[in-house]
């Protein structure tokens, strides 16, 4: 009972949101100024905007809600886009994403997509919008949001996506490490390693929502005009693959008010780029939107259309083999951290002797000839650079994760200093191993500490193929 009436007080917030006139403030921030909204997503989810009306605006005008890429940065990440649309006379709709049901862990598209409509409505009751040139302009991840959204509502009139992407996001983000880590000069086992051993166990242990979405269904099902641009220079979105996937499906599905197109010169978002599209300008170029425009009041396109720099196709992602799925991930990694960190690295523990009642010099000699002294060094090495290696390495391959690539650092022999740190301490902790056991076997193996030196020498042994299997130590 109680949901049930949270579900209605959700909707009539709603409703009285999208009937809501606008007030005399909200009037007088408009002729270009941006006019703060509220409106109910999916769930009941208050999200916050803005609209960011056309200079002098009289009468009503085209109209689009623009959705974000992937991440929550914020409304005015696309600020920028809105006010250049705004100026060639399109209302604009920018808010920001939920952060309810969205983070790098969870995420739906249905939901965002419901979010979107949300939104829409929001523009077509207003007074100054068109609802009949009424639409989307999408952003990246939001190009997988935007078809779901139109096939949900007749309200969309028309599609424009900026980079949109038609592999499952898990191929797209693959290829996409690919091309940043050879841009900077990483050797091609790191970059295999990357996406063949570490996307694949990040997917398995669930740290990847919607990894294997495909949206070609939705867009085989959209009947509205569709826009899809790629920049010449867009390193993320596989754009020659994606813009044939998308042209094929909208056939397929008997769309034939769509139009592709190859922007030249400019990166994944259609900004400018310093770095041949490796990096996120802030500027836009002059004419910004002004192929989009005209495209929503004719039906034309106009402007230049060129082959993607990159034209390479993405890879299907391998599933993760079992000693990289997540029990068996955490036992091993358990087992390796506990085993250096029982190494004993005490000298009492790797000495062993008699007393006797000679003068000291004679103890000495009593000692070398009743017991030995093995090397501590190879024991306090074990103690230490294992978990170092154990924990670094998961770390640091989780760090390239997270920044899909694009924080590499200085380089060295073509790896990430990290990346070889890493590599020259698993030497070191295998060569500390291979001494230890050689001493051990040599000079004697004491009943206390026989344990703990063999399972931080087997620790050692087991560290390598572990390592390796992530793509370390590869030429």
């Amino acid at each position: 009972m109680r949901r049930a009436l949270g579900v209605v007080t959700g909707l009539a917030a709603g409703l009285a949101a999208a009937l809501a006139p606008i007030s005399p403030a909200d009037a007088e921030n408009g002729g270009g100024g941006g006019i703060d909204v509220a409106f109910i997503g999916d769930g009941g989810v208050e999200l916050h905007g803005t609209v960011i009306t056309p200079p002098g605006a009289q009468g009503r005008h085209p109209a689009m809600v623009m959705l974000e890429g992937a991440g929550n940065r914020g409304r005015d990440y696309l600020r920028t886009e809105a006010e250049a649309y705004a100026r060639r006379g399109v209302v604009t709709l920018i808010y920001d994403k939920r952060k309810t049901g969205y983070s790098l862990i969870h995420r739906d598209y249905s939901v965002l997509a419901d979010d979107a409509l949300a939104g829409l409505r929001l523009l077509r009751d207003r007074p100054d919008v068109d609802p009949v040139r009424l639409g989307m302009w999408a952003l990246s991840e939001g190009a997988w949001v935007a078809p779901i959204a139109a096939n949900r509502s007749n309200d969309v009139k028309f599609l424009i996506t900026v980079g949109g992407v038609g592999t499952t996001p898990d191929a797209q983000t693959a290829w996409g490490y690919n091309e940043y880590l050879r841009h900077a000069g990483v050797t091609a086992a790191a970059s295999s390693a990357l996406r063949t051993d570490v996307l694949p166990a990040a997917i398995a242990a669930g740290l990847f929502p919607e990894h294997d979405f495909d949206a070609t269904p939705e867009w085989r099902r959209v009947r509205q005009p569709v826009l899809a641009e790629w920049g010449e220079l867009d390193r993320d979105s596989v754009p020659a693959q994606s813009q044939k996937i998308i042209g094929e499906a909208l056939t397929a599905g008997g769309n034939g008010q769509y139009k592709t197109r190859i922007v030249p010169g400019l990166n994944h978002n259609l900004h400018v780029t310093a770095a041949e599209g490796f990096d996120r300008q802030p500027q836009v170029p002059d004419d910004y939107g002004s192929v989009e425009t005209t495209w929503i009041e004719t039906g034309q396109m106009t402007g230049s259309n060129v082959t993607p720099a990159s034209n390479s196709s993405a890879e299907t992602i391998v599933t993760a083999p079992w000693y990289h799925r997540p029990w068996p991930l955490v036992a091993m990694t358990v087992l390796l951290l506990a085993g250096f960190l029982v190494a004993p690295v005490r000298r009492r523990t790797s000495v062993r002797y008699t007393r006797s009642r000679s003068s000291s010099r004679a103890a000495a000699s009593s000692l070398t000839a009743t017991g030995r002294i093995r090397p501590v060094w190879p024991l306090r090495t074990l103690a230490v650079t294992g978990p170092v290696v154990v924990a670094g390495t998961l770390l640091y391959l989780m760090f390239l994760l997270a920044t899909a690539g694009k924080v590499i650092g200085p380089l060295l022999l073509g790896r990430p200093l990290p990346w070889l740190a890493l590599e020259l301490l698993t030497v070191a902790t295998a060569a500390a191993g291979i001494t230890a056991a050689v001493s051990w076997w040599r000079n004697g193996r004491p009943e206390r500490s026989r344990v703990r030196l063999g399972v931080a020498v087997a620790a050692a042994v087991l560290l390598v193929p572990w390592v390796a299997s992530w793509g370390l130590l590869s030429p």
